[in-house]
């Protein structure tokens, strides 16, 4: 137990008896344990795992490379259909953790080989990412904000392009295009 890690499991909440049990499986893998994000995150190596947390109607263990563990049960969930490597195992009471808990420690078990193994979820590269049209007018347009663009991290492209692309409206898409490309100019990301 990593005392840094306390205050989490001491706070008040709807979830915290669950997450007493979660932190019990969790520990036993012989996982460190550390504060990442504000959540119990168990580790590897320096490597992230998994990690505790919990939402209004349910409380999970999210695996980072979650996409590599075989789910033959369908018990892995991913958060939206932007997530490319992690998946949740959800819980929504201690009795369906106490249930489930054989299954969780295969998952851990599996996931601590995948990383041992150093296997890695591969990711879509930038280019697969769709590309609103209202965008490529603009990149078009200004060449000064493609070259910017073009010169940002995958991370902060990909981080554009689904931000803009979640718009449903054209007049939405080039409002967030418009609010968005001075910062793009100045070589930042969504959340710099």
């Amino acid at each position: 137990m990593n005392p840094k890690v306390d205050w989490f499991f001491a706070k008040k909440g709807p979830w915290q008896d669950c997450y007493a049990l979660l932190r019990e499986v969790a520990l036993e893998s012989g996982l460190t344990e550390e504060l990442k994000w504000g959540h119990p995150c168990y580790t590897l190596n320096g490597k992230n795992v998994l990690l505790i947390h919990g939402f209004k109607e349910y409380c999970a263990v999210l695996f980072h490379q979650g996409a590599l563990l075989k789910d033959d049960k369908a018990q892995l969930v991913q958060q939206t259909k932007n997530v490319q490597s992690g998946r949740q195992l959800r819980f929504t009471s201690e009795q369906d953790i106490i249930a489930r808990t054989k299954d969780l420690r295969a998952f851990i078990r599996e996931a601590i080989a995948n990383e041992r193994a150093g296997k890695k979820v591969t990711m879509k590269e930038t280019a697969e990412f769709e590309m609103p049209t209202e965008f490529a007018k603009a990149l078009k347009q200004m060449p000064e904000l493609k070259k910017a663009f073009n010169a940002l991290t995958p991370g902060r492209q990909r981080g554009y392009l689904l931000h803009f692309a979640g718009a449903k409206q054209a007049a939405t898409r080039i409002a967030r295009i418009d609010k968005y490309v001075d910062r793009i100019l100045e070589g930042k990301g969504l959340d710099d």
